[in-house]
């Protein structure tokens, strides 16, 4: 019988889990033995009696399970110290952000490690079960809007009252993808007016189904790259870009952005001018603060007051929403799993093309051809 072990996080301030119980009955129900490191779901809210009655073995001490396990379902990377316990051929499923953790990745591959970086996964729509990068960025976008309406001195909807009437709040969304898509639906159930900035001209409709109003920009190239993100911009499409954005920033009450390309620094969007240029009281939420932000003037899980426009720089909001985010990712670990479960064992190496795209190391080879070329062919 194969195990799979879910240890604890061991990432500062992370609350997530990547199995829950409704999953580990799942594991068990195909076959698998799970080991639940005791503590690992306290911070998304899911007891170690929830993983007991489940049908998981609850350990306080899983050094040994690590040498061990078959399988290991991970939120966030592991340490080096992580990545040197598993054994050679066991299998690791989850967001292991590769492109900054390339000593990990080269741990990995010298251990013989078959691991999935779910944030490599191909933006197709059957691998849609398996998208983290999607469900948690969903989370994030709504987590977003509440954390600038909180923190705006004003309201969100139109108010009409006996005293007078109160405007709605303008929210300016940068980014349309599943995190600016959520983050715009969300602004509008709370009655806001929204508009939002992508280069890529294929999420128009989607953006006004929504309710909101899409801001034209420069037709000097389009921004569609492979498997549905954006690609890098020419800085001549971005000065164009920020030209036309600044004017509906400056009327901006809030400023959402979410602008990022895979293995790149985050694009600057936001520059000091527009900052400066903006509503005194003004909200910026910046989603982009783990890869460098969008905005010129963040500065990662910091509040920055500058010219009394108070700049919000949140590097994981998915876990400020611990349960729910779990639930998801939980289920995008089981499924990813799944697809490699061939007559009871784990075969990495299947030819599924959702495996091999995020497929990172395997049998002792990094597989990733970005992270394998900046290691030098791995």
């Amino acid at each position: 019988m194969l195990t799979v072990l879910v240890p604890k996080e061991s990432a500062a301030g992370e609350s997530r889990v990547a199995a829950t119980p409704e999953t580990v009955k799942k594991l068990i129900k195909a076959g698998f033995r799970v080991v639940i490191e005791a503590g690992a779901g306290a911070g998304a809210h899911f007891p170690d009696a929830s993983y007991s009655e489940a049908g998981a073995e609850v350990l306080g001490d899983v050094a040994s399970a690590w040498q061990e396990a078959d399988v290991v379902f991970k939120v966030r990377e592991p340490s080096l110290d992580e990545a040197g316990r598993l054994k050679s051929g066991s299998v690791l499923v989850g967001l292991l952000a590769p492109y900054k953790n390339l000593e990990m990745v080269r741990k990995l591959a010298e251990r013989g490690v078959s691991s999935f970086a779910l944030e490599l996964v191909p933006r197709i729509t059957r691998a849609q079960v398996v998208d983290a990068l999607s469900s948690q960025a969903s989370v994030g976008g709504y987590k977003a809007v509440l954390l600038a309406a909180m923190r705006l001195p004003k309201y969100f909807p139109l108010l009409m009252t006996a005293a007078g009437t109160v405007p709605p709040a303008k929210v300016v969304v940068m980014g349309a993808g599943v995190a600016g898509l959520q983050a715009i639906a969300t602004a509008r159930r709370l009655g806001a007016t929204v508009e939002v900035s992508d280069i890529r001209a294929a999420v128009k409709e989607e953006v006004e189904s929504l309710g909101a109003k899409f801001i034209p920009l420069p037709q000097l190239e389009s921004g569609d790259g492979q498997g549905g993100y954006a690609k890098e911009m020419s800085e001549e499409f971005l000065r164009q870009q920020r030209e036309i954005v600044a004017r509906h920033i400056a009327q901006a009450d809030v400023v959402i952005t979410t602008a990022l390309v895979p293995g790149r620094p985050a694009p600057r969007l936001v520059s000091r001018e527009m900052v400066e240029s903006m509503k005194p009281g003004s909200v910026i939420v910046d989603m982009a603060s783990e890869q460098g932000g969008n905005c010129e003037l963040s500065k990662a899980d910091s509040d920055v007051t500058h010219h009394d426009v108070l700049i919000l720089a949140p590097t994981n909001l998915a876990t400020e929403q611990s349960h729910d985010a779990s639930l998801l990712y939980a289920k995008n670990t089981f499924n990813l799993l799944m697809l490699a479960v061939k007559d009871g064992q784990v075969d990495a190496g299947t030819q599924d093309e959702i495996l091999i795209g995020a497929l990172l190391t395997h049998q002792g080879k990094v597989t990733h051809a970005p992270t394998a070329e900046k290691l030098g062919g791995g």
